[in-house]
């Protein structure tokens, strides 16, 4: 199936990565710092086609898809699901980036990719010049906060954490219809305006795939169980990420609950992070293709004080 090319001007590229091919966009300016961008689900790299271009007058920009999701490879599964871990999906992004010549870098990430963007500055901090989270709290503090209102808001994280193979069956019964739900629920018009057709039939293509639905179930296991246990050791260790941290989330997104505006995202991530700076974006959860002019304005001077 050809898709809708929504980074013209941008090299594709396949890179083999520990057993794992490895999708990747690539463009702007040889030489500059180098920047990736790493989207969630229900999406792929086609997330970043209004975000990219603007990034790529200045940096060098490598936009991958996620293990499992568009065009990279789906890992085997294993018993206890860390082949959709956030350890190893970081894993993934530091080979591809030092394959591309960039042993330093800025993480900007959504979603599950921002799961995967705390982690390699966790893990890797050296190679994490600057880390941008966008419209996510820590893994265990989701969990934490699953009372009878915030588990309906995000009521896929213990659906799709079911085991193998009940929502992969669900949702195999009506993908696209399951796929669009998600879409425009997120969102604040609670429709799929939001959303460029392009990049819809990315969406749409995985989703027509029951692999890749198989996967996203297994990313979301991953993040009810290895994940929280790789969280939760950093944090009884009294470890927090040391790379000065951007944080921006949507004004009607996923942490913007009743809870969490008592303390409020930042003051969530200091428990986490030694530095944090940002503040919300006019937008539902997809603030990236809801509200770009807005995700830049904060994006832009951090990144610039930071990549490289």
């Amino acid at each position: 199936m050809t898709l809708p090319d929504l980074f013209p001007g941008f090299d594709s590229i396949t890179v083999e990565i520990d057993g794992q091919s490895i999708f990747a966009r690539v463009g702007g300016r040889a030489g500059a710092p180098a920047i990736v961008l790493l989207h969630g689900y229900p999406q792929d790299h086609a997330m970043w086609h209004r975000i990219a271009p603007a990034l790529s007058a200045r940096f060098r920009v490598v936009v991958p898809d996620l293990r499992g999701y568009g065009r990279s490879s789906i890992p085997a599964v294993e018993a206890d699901h860390a082949q959709m871990s956030k350890r190893r999906m970081a894993g993934d992004v530091l080979g591809l980036m030092r394959r591309l010549g960039s042993e330093r870098f800025a993480v900007v990430g959504h979603d599950r990719g921002a799961r995967v963007a705390y982690r390699l500055a966790f893990d890797h901090p050296g190679a994490v010049s600057g880390l941008a989270l966008l419209d996510i709290v820590p893994t265990p503090v989701m969990w934490e906060r699953m009372d009878a209102t915030f588990s309906r808001k995000v009521y896929h994280w213990s659906f799709l954490a079911q085991p193998a193979p009940v929502p992969e069956t669900m949702i195999a019964k009506a993908p696209i219809e399951h796929l669009f739900q998600t879409l425009a629920s997120w969102t604040v018009e609670k429709d799929l305006s939001a959303f460029d057709p392009g990049a819809l039939a990315h969406y749409r293509a995985a989703f027509r795939d029951p692999a890749r639905i198989a996967a996203a179930c297994e990313d979301y296991r991953a993040g009810a169980t290895i994940d929280v246990e790789h969280d939760e050791a950093d944090r009884a260790a009294g470890r927090k990420i040391v790379v000065p941290t951007l944080i921006v989330w949507g004004s009607a997104g996923l942490p913007a609950d009743a809870k969490a505006k008592e303390s409020g995202p930042l003051a969530v991530w200091r428990d986490w992070c030694v530095e944090v700076d940002g503040g919300p974006v006019e937008a539902g959860h997809f603030l990236a293709e809801e509200n770009p002019e807005a995700t830049l304005r904060l994006l832009l001077p951090y990144l610039e004080r930071r990549a490289g």
